[in-house]
């Protein structure tokens, strides 16, 4: 029997590459690894819409952190077929989070409100479980995907 092997990456959809580069690369300090535009007969049999055109970025947490794939998040622009945006709400049925670690939650929470971004709650100490010890919350990036910040404990 075959089996999964391991996890390639991870994807959200975007309404702004550009935005979303700028959030992701620019303020989170990520590693855009490539980007390209797919627009051909493979992406639209891959996502299912006949008229599909795409534009994609890959970005990874450092290039030594990357998956098999050379990269950990994938962003993808609809650029055909046109859709309104979603309610990516986190306590919906399939919304989805993406964790990022940090050996400082307290200062990267502080440099990026700083910077505008929005947060649940300042990092918040966890009390209990295997992460006890460490801090953790709650952000959202331009199209207010729920993403986590997560200071593991000292072992």
């Amino acid at each position: 029997m075959s089996g999964l092997t391991g996890l390639w990456h991870f994807s959200f959809t975007v309404s702004d590459m550009d935005v979303s580069i700028r959030f992701y690369r620019d303020l989170l300090g990520m590693v855009l690894v490539h980007e390209q535009r797919q627009d051909n007969e493979y992406t639209r049999r891959l996502v299912g819409y006949a008229d599909a055109s795409l534009r994609v970025a890959q970005l990874a947490v450092s290039p030594a952190s990357s998956t098999n794939s050379s990269h950990d998040l994938e962003l993808v622009q609809y650029l055909s077929p046109a859709a309104e945006p979603t309610d990516p709400e986190r306590k919906r049925a399939g919304a989805a989070h993406l964790a990022f670690t940090t050996d400082d939650a307290l200062g990267t929470y502080e440099r990026l409100s700083a910077a505008g971004v929005e947060f649940i709650s300042p990092p918040n100490e966890i009390t209990a479980g295997v992460n006890k010890g460490g801090y953790t919350c709650y952000f959202f990036d331009p199209d207010r995907v729920t993403l986590e910040l997560v200071q593991p404990p000292t072992r």
